[in-house]
């Protein structure tokens, strides 16, 4: 299983060869918003999620999303993931509720992504 930290821009080319191993038109990955760095790849979001712990990163900065490579840039993102389900953080449901945290969000993986 492949997962790859982000921290300055990658490839379409490299993105669709991470895809490959799962999904092939989208990649699992999750941003810490403090660091301003992302993980992507993996069957769950857990996997890459689990890779930036291991770096360093905390659980309370790490959000879950999925990027589609067959869409838009506006409609590539979507916030949803198992570990973005927080009730202590305000955050009941898969998907990223607080519109400050998702613009936050889409801020970094536009600037390593798009």
């Amino acid at each position: 299983m492949r997962i790859k930290i982000i921290d300055k821009k990658i490839s379409k080319d490299e993105l669709q060869e991470i895809a490959k191993e799962f999904y092939v038109v989208m990649i699992k990955g999750v941003v810490d918003v403090e660091r301003d760095i992302l993980a992507v790849g993996g069957e769950y979001h857990m996997d890459a999620n689990n890779v930036l712990i291991e770096n360093n990163s905390k659980q309370q900065n790490i959000w879950g999303f999925n990027w589609y490579l067959d869409k838009s840039t506006e409609e590539s993102i979507e916030y949803v993931s198992l570990i973005n389900i927080r009730p202590a953080q305000g955050n009941r449901v898969m998907e990223v509720q607080d519109s400050s945290l998702r613009d936050k969000m889409k801020s970094i993986i536009l600037k390593y992504l798009s």
